[in-house]
């Protein structure tokens, strides 16, 4: 869907997808600005970095104000701009350097955590940027723009299954008291993690493989965390109940992009 395609209303909203990301962003953005401190969606900075409390405020308000005009039909195309730039320059600047430096898990996580935001972010921008109305060339970078996002996506994607067998003690542990099998459970999604990063990769079963992310990540949310902060929640409980619900709502931004293919489609997407 491009700028022509959407309806010449003041409010806009895509997809539930689209209004659960933005409505995030607002929601983080407020608290970022209230603790004047990075929320879980950032990367941590470190703490000898010059301007550090600036750069925390201007997290806050990137996040605030690019999630509010998410809902603004005449802002949504800037604000995907502007989120999609932050996004790749915190991927670039300290993430990726963080991996040639230290490649392990630890590094791995975050640089896929904020991978899956710069995909969303890149999907809403293909959205209201990059239409196909205008001929050819329109379509053809749209396609192109909607491949590396969701590239991007399918990367960040087969970590995240790694790191349940990596981690696989605090993976099992993690897993609902009330459910037999926790071992089975820790294994099953770490391999799907991992089948659906390269159904994404191959585009073989993309759209499927993506809605089942959704799924399981939304479960991940009810099922772990909602629980845990329910109860006695420390701070970093909060920080990984965040970063969940975050992560549900990228989700969610990428695979209501698959919507025009079908769900067992092969080289499609």
């Amino acid at each position: 869907m491009n700028s022509k395609n959407v309806p010449d209303r003041p409010l806009y909203v895509a997809g539930w997808g689209h209004a659960t990301f933005a409505a995030t962003l607002v929601v983080l953005g407020i608290v970022g600005l209230i603790t004047g401190d990075f929320t879980a969606i950032w990367t941590p900075v470190p703490a000898h970095v010059p301007a550090r409390e600036v750069l925390a405020y201007f997290s806050g308000l990137v996040a605030l104000g690019t999630g509010a005009a998410l809902f603004w039909r005449r802002g949504a195309a800037v604000a995907s701009g502007v989120l999609l730039g932050v996004l790749l320059a915190w991927l670039l600047v300290l993430d990726v350097p963080a991996l040639f430096l230290d490649p392990g898990m630890a590094v791995m996580w975050p640089a896929c955590k904020t991978a899956t935001l710069v995909a969303a972010a890149g999907v809403l921008y293909v959205r209201f940027v990059g239409g196909d109305a205008e001929g050819r060339q329109a379509f053809a970078g749209r396609r192109i723009g909607l491949r590396i996002t969701r590239a991007l996506y399918g990367l960040a994607l087969i970590p995240f299954g790694i790191a349940h067998f990596t981690y696989l003690t605090r993976t099992v542990s993690m897993v609902p008291g009330w459910l037999p099998w926790h071992l089975a459970w820790a294994y099953f999604f770490g391999c799907t993690f991992i089948a659906a990063g390269i159904a994404v990769l191959i585009r073989v079963y993309a759209r499927l493989a993506a809605v089942l992310v959704v799924v399981q990540l939304a479960m991940f949310t009810v099922l772990v965390w909602v629980p845990v902060v329910s109860s006695h929640p420390r701070a970093s409980d909060w920080t990984e109940f965040v970063t969940s619900w975050a992560l549900t709502a990228a989700a969610w931004v990428i695979a209501d992009s698959y919507r025009d293919i079908p769900w067992l489609a092969v080289g499609a997407g």
